[in-house]
């Protein structure tokens, strides 16, 4: 991990969102906000950043829209729920990006020990109203701070690549 490569990364997607005039909004739990504070560390980022959620908790998940059947069919950590909580924030917020991210680091979550496998991380993006999702299989990492900019870094590249394709 290059914390100053994925910081500098971070500031040309923020200047490409203000550029393309493209909102964005996170729901983010494995990241904790991490997704949120790189892309407001760019100014200007209040012209395309409508707001964020952390929500850590499968509660805070369902209070911010991600129905609780999606939670209890595919548990927290899949695909579906990332992709519920990327369209929820949108949603919410009204952005023309929404992004969601669940997952496990680095250990076991005692809140959900038989659906939670470490290193396992899902994310998804809702872009005006198509949705994306992803899964992956972290190397282990010395830190949950290391952890989350690998998970931030992943996110940022999917994101520029996807945007690509529908421009």
């Amino acid at each position: 991990m290059n914390e100053s490569e994925i910081r500098e990364s971070y500031s040309r997607l923020t200047k490409y969102l203000i550029e393309n005039k493209l909102s964005i909004t996170t729901m983010e739990s494995a990241t904790s906000g991490q997704i949120a504070s790189l892309i407001t560390d760019t100014e200007g980022s209040s012209a395309i950043m409508k707001g964020a959620f952390v929500t850590y908790s499968n509660e805070a998940k369902i209070q911010q829209g991600v129905a609780p059947e999606i939670i209890e069919k595919y548990s927290v950590y899949s695909e579906e729920t990332a992709k519920a909580m990327a369209e929820a924030c949108a949603k919410t917020y009204k952005a023309d990006i929404g992004i969601g991210i669940t997952g496990t680091m680095g250990n076991v979550d005692p809140s959900n020990p038989e659906s939670s496998v470490p290193g396992q991380v899902y994310f998804a993006f809702w872009i005006k109203g198509k949705l994306s999702a992803f899964s992956v299989n972290l190397a282990p990492e010395p830190s949950r701070y290391a952890y989350k900019m690998v998970v931030a870094d992943l996110i940022q590249k999917k994101l520029f690549q996807l945007l690509q394709s529908i421009q």
